[in-house]
């Protein structure tokens, strides 16, 4: 295999984040940047360069990278590989992170911006950064989106515990709320070797994950101002969610600034079972007839 892994650290003041790329260093030339922006549970790796022992096809990093992008993905502050503080990381801290690694991005890949995906609470970061930086992000998928959240039934049940969660700035983190991120919209639609997988490398990193992000989508919505996003924008809505409603997200859809722009809903697939579901390689295949669509003629 000709797909070379590498890791590298910006810092966002005293803070030291972590940045993870792929790409094939067997295809010559500049190639289409893609970044990868994860949610508020996993990590990037475990979200996008996820392994099943006995299995083959989990990672979304090597497929893209196979397909000829430069892609890239990181560990928010509190995440992963990165510096755990005492911030709880909400949307706008993600937002920062990546103003951070976005330098980093662009000098390394020769290109100026990127195709940006990010699902759940990544997609609301994704968003909000392409609002922040538009000339960055060239096209944008928000997979999994919350816009304002109103009616629900994931933010209300956070809102009723809402104290719970802005007493501390990071939540409890281990086999249940893996379990549950998997489960809570529709039980059996994940192959458990898939949870266990994702525990046995989450759990490594600690107990606890960053509550910022939870607390933003109880109370702080909406975060993407959508007549703000200028670029090629697709939503993708999965059948079980209850992250989002269908009116709230028609609702954006119809907002966007942007002509350029597509929803897109897929049968069967859960809110945490994009990446790494049997849908995930419908949800790549989305993903790539979007990024890889020839621009509008002028």
């Amino acid at each position: 295999m000709t797909i070379k892994a590498e890791e590298h650290w910006v810092k966002k003041g005293p803070v030291k984040l972590y940045v993870y790329r792929k790409h094939d260093t067997a295809k010559a030339g500049p190639k289409p940047a893609l970044f990868l922006v994860h949610g508020s549970t996993f990590s990037s790796r475990g979200t996008y360069d996820f392994t099943v022992p006995g299995r083959t096809g989990y990672s979304a990093m090597d497929h893209f990278a196979a397909l000829g992008y430069d892609v890239w993905t990181m560990d928010h502050e509190g995440y992963g590989y990165s510096d755990r503080t005492d911030s709880p990381s909400g949307i706008l801290v993600g937002v920062e992170d990546l103003k951070a690694a976005m330098p980093l991005v662009v000098e390394n890949s020769g290109q100026q911006s990127v195709s940006m995906f990010g699902e759940s609470s990544g997609a609301i970061k994704a968003g909000a950064y392409a609002n922040a930086e538009p000339k960055r992000v060239e096209k944008l998928i928000l997979h999994a989106h919350t816009h304002h959240g109103r009616d629900a039934p994931e933010m209300q049940r956070r809102r009723s515990i809402i104290e719970q969660l802005k007493a501390s700035p990071r939540r409890p983190f281990g086999m249940a709320q893996i379990d549950n991120v998997f489960n809570r919209d529709v039980r059996g639609k994940t192959d458990p070797a898939v949870v266990k997988a994702m525990a046995d490398f989450e759990l490594k990193f600690g107990d606890s994950v960053p509550a910022g992000t939870y607390v933003d989508m109880a109370l702080h919505m909406p975060l993407v101002d959508p007549r703000k996003l200028t670029c090629s924008v697709m939503l993708i809505r999965p059948d079980h969610d209850g992250n989002a409603t269908d009116e709230e997200l028609y609702e954006f859809f119809r907002d966007l600034d942007t002509r350029d722009k597509q929803f897109i809903m897929v049968k069967n697939m859960t809110h945490a079972g994009g990446m790494v579901s049997s849908q995930r390689f419908r949800l790549w295949h989305i993903m790539h007839s979007f990024f890889s669509c020839p621009p509008p003629v002028e």
